[in-house]
């Protein structure tokens, strides 16, 4: 059985344990780090004592054997494989307690829930109507843009047909992201919608998990990807990047498919949660030292399509216990909505994940000393179909029902007005 490398640096995680548990505690994560050196002990005895029998072993093949070594050498094999059949289990759940340990995190990162965010930036002016103002559910139905209702009917709650003007919103918006994109040097691509389970676990997402927000394709090693994150990161998987020329940046363009496993309720009516969105996504791969810059290059791309589409919206600092187990800092971008009652809802996440996802896909590249070395990996969300138009048709929305359309948009979808 051949498993992906660490996901933390073992002799890390040996060297720190206390540093690691504290993590794990503030990131909300329950993983017996001592049970899991126990078996890291365990298994590392049981592949010496192999080890060590199959130099024996090898000793004893030199020549011609007598019967007595060949006998010796006969319960020399097969205590071997006593061991290996004992080595198998320890492996397996040595393997899957390291897969839980998040990663590490920033020191500036807010300790806490999901509530315990930090607010770094205001921008732009919150929408003042002079009428009441309807949420994107209302005002796409009335402009007949959207169809929950066969949606429902042909495929399932959650899903949606768009119409007319909503489908060449989408468009411009796609258009409008890949353009800026390329502007800031991002190889635009296109990926498979689907992706192999051991790429999913090396991203960080736990296809078969118990919370599992994941689509996965019955009697295959297939899942739907829930973000081109995955397919991205899988990308470069088993390589060794030359990034002598600068870091590796994509603007990666696919369909997202999630269960959505539980969440319901008011705020996650109309487009908010939704099963199936296409999505432009940013992804970098670059040297260790170089991904906290970076990560500031993708906020301030999530910031510059945001301002061109004249949304106001608030940077947020994401606290620990809501990180996820890949990310060792994340920012998200909120826009102000209607649905929420005039409150913030996300709308972009980028997230610098070191060499979380590296290790797990065994992505390297040569350093200076001519060692290969594990990259970093970041990923941010360029345009997403499901919160931008909701977001821009909420504060965008006119009086008599149209929506206006952000000066930035206009070339790409002819019109200054959907009415």
């Amino acid at each position: 059985m051949s498993f992906v490398t660490h996901m933390l640096d073992i002799k890390y995680i040996r060297d720190n344990v206390d540093k690691i548990k504290e993590n794990n505690k503030n990131r909300h994560v329950t993983v017996n780090i001592d049970h899991f050196l126990e078996l890291d002990e365990q298994k590392r005895t049981i592949k010496t004592q192999i080890e060590e029998l199959r130099a024996t072993r090898n000793q004893g093949s030199k020549g011609k054997p007598t019967p007595e070594e060949m006998q010796k050498m006969k319960e020399v094999g097969e205590t071997i494989k006593g061991l290996e059949e004992q080595l198998a289990p320890t492996e397996q759940e040595y393997h899957e307690l390291l897969l839980q340990i998040p990663n590490r995190t920033h020191t500036d990162s807010p300790i806490g829930g999901e509530e315990h965010f930090n607010v770094l930036e205001m921008h732009g002016n919150l929408p003042a109507f002079d009428f009441p103002a309807k949420d994107h559910v209302e005002l796409m139905e009335t402009l007949d843009i959207i169809d929950f209702e066969r949606g429902a009917k042909v495929t399932g709650s959650k899903f949606y047909f768009l119409k007319n003007d909503a489908v060449r919103l989408n468009q411009a918006l796609i258009n409008y992201g890949m353009d800026i994109l390329s502007k800031h040097g991002y190889t635009l691509i296109e990926t498979p919608d689907l992706a192999k389970q051991e790429v999913l676990e090396g991203i960080g997402f736990n296809p078969r998990g118990e919370e599992k927000q994941i689509y996965n394709i019955e009697n295959e090693n297939l899942s739907l990807i829930g973000t081109a994150e995955i397919t991205i990161g899988g990308y470069h998987q088993d390589e060794v990047l030359d990034l002598s020329n600068g870091p590796k940046k994509y603007a990666a363009i696919s369909h997202c498919f999630r269960t959505e496993a539980g969440a319901y309720g008011r705020t996650s009516k109309g487009l908010y949660r939704v099963h199936q969105f296409t999505k432009l996504e940013m992804f970098i791969f670059c040297k260790p030292e170089d991904s906290e810059s970076l990560h500031q290059e993708l906020l301030t791309i999530e910031k510059e399509i945001c301002d061109g589409l004249e949304l106001a919206y608030r940077v947020i600092d994401i606290p620990t216990g809501d990180l996820g187990g890949p990310a060792y800092r994340k920012f998200d971008i909120e826009a102000a909505m209607t649905m929420k009652d005039g409150d913030y809802g996300e709308i972009t996440s980028t997230s610098n994940c070191t060499d979380y996802q590296a290790r797990r896909l065994n992505i390297k590249y040569k350093n200076e000393a001519g060692k290969n070395e594990y990259v970093h990996t970041l990923n941010g969300t360029a345009v997403v179909l499901s919160r931008f138009p909701l977001a821009l048709i909420e504060q965008h929305q006119q009086k008599d029902g149209s929506i206006h359309i952000p000066k930035a948009l206009v070339p790409y979808i002819g019109k200054d007005l959907i009415k």
